[in-house]
């Protein structure tokens, strides 16, 4: 076992065979291992009574849904045929992408690819060392169990992400600095519930509806089935935090609770601004202030931004995180109007208590990826 411990995050593109299979032994390979500290403060529950609630139910659901990464994906379906030409995009409009030839634009578009769905692997990443944050701080016993069986749903995104990327995409980008900095914040912050929120709330629900539309837009029969499974077990994770912090939200003074609004409003200012993707304009030696101006201005990005609050809106009102204090802001956003639309807090038990089937089409909207 080789593990080099770096001090910061590393910055570099790496670059998988897809034509190997990567099966390397504890020797050939080198962990790298960024440490972070964290004051957290655990609990120990002594009443082990069980209550017959809404936690405890999506528990029971966690376990009867549970797939394999290797077995419930076939991964040996093929890649789709490589088009003559790329496809319409908003980037068309952009100068330096109209200068790069045919062959450039396809590459352009598998790196813009491969750092969005890095950013996926990352993001699940930090799912997966928050959830286990939250089996020792979690107060009450139904959730320390619930956060234990996703800390299991998280490890196995990860797994699957990792395994896409090095089967299919063949590259990896590193992780974004504004996920970064809010994964740093939530996992060091002894606060319980704001590891919730920021974790249940903000990033995964920004991640379900991401996925719905990267599902939608994909034409991989392999990603497509891979998003469809990891739904819908982050359908449950942000139905868990929502069910769980909407009575916990009530309990806290004004001040904590404006605090509390204050920080989700911050962390959705950073997830909004993920889509971004600094690196691969700078390796394409372009000015990444000049293209961040020009892919802000698109309507697609737009519209997309939109989207995906539509999940996470609905749900920090429910919770009570909308306060009067912050209501301006998300305003200046642009998303308050989605302040009104369903949450997950009335949970459609039907379809999650579906079977598992990977073929079953969903009705977000398309949207081209950008």
């Amino acid at each position: 076992m080789k593990i080099k411990v770096l001090e910061e995050t590393p910055r570099k593109v790496l670059e998988f065979p897809l034509d190997n299979d990567l099966n390397l032994t504890e020797k050939e390979v080198e962990d790298v291992a960024e440490i972070f500290k964290t004051p957290l403060t655990g609990s120990y529950n002594w009443d082990y009574t069980i209550q017959d609630n809404r936690i405890k139910r999506l528990y029971e659901l966690g376990k009867e849904l549970n797939w394999n990464v290797e077995k419930d994906i076939d991964w040996d379906q093929p890649l789709p045929e490589k088009e003559d030409n790329p496809p319409a995009i908003f980037w068309d409009e952009y100068e330096p992408y109209q200068k790069l030839s045919t062959e450039d634009k396809f590459k352009f578009l598998q790196h813009r690819a491969s750092w969005s769905i890095s950013q996926f692997l990352h993001g699940e990443q930090g799912a997966l060392l928050v959830a286990s944050q939250l089996v020792s701080c979690a107060p009450t016993y139904n959730a320390k169990l619930y956060a234990a069986s996703q800390t299991f749903d998280e490890a196995r995104h990860v797994e699957a992400f990792n395994k896409y990327i090095q089967k299919r995409v063949g590259l990896s980008y590193p992780i974004g600095h504004g996920l970064k900095s809010l994964l740093d914040k939530i996992l060091s912050d002894p606060r319980w519930d704001l590891k919730f929120i920021g974790m249940q709330i903000i990033i995964e629900g920004l991640a379900l509806a991401a996925f719905n539309v990267a599902r939608q837009g994909t034409n991989d029969p392999v990603f497509k089935d891979m998003l469809y499974l990891i739904t819908r077990d982050e359908a449950r994770h942000v139905t868990f935090g929502v069910n769980y912090l909407e009575e916990f939200v009530q309990t806290l003074s004004e001040e904590e609770r404006e605090d509390r609004a204050m920080f989700a409003y911050e962390a959705a200012v950073v997830m909004r601004s993920r889509l971004m993707a600094a690196d691969v304009y700078s390796n394409f030696g372009w000015d990444i202030d000049e293209t961040v101006a020009f892919q802000s201005k698109a309507d697609v990005n737009a519209n997309f931004q939109h989207l995906l609050f539509t999940r996470v809106m609905p749900n920090l009102s429910k919770i009570g995180l909308i306060t009067d204090k912050v209501r301006p802001l998300y305003d200046d956003l642009g998303v308050l109007d989605l302040e009104s639309w369903p949450n997950d807090g009335e949970i459609d038990w039907v379809s999650l208590e579906r079977p598992l089937d990977a073929n079953e089409d969903n009705s977000e909207s398309e949207i081209i990826a950008i």
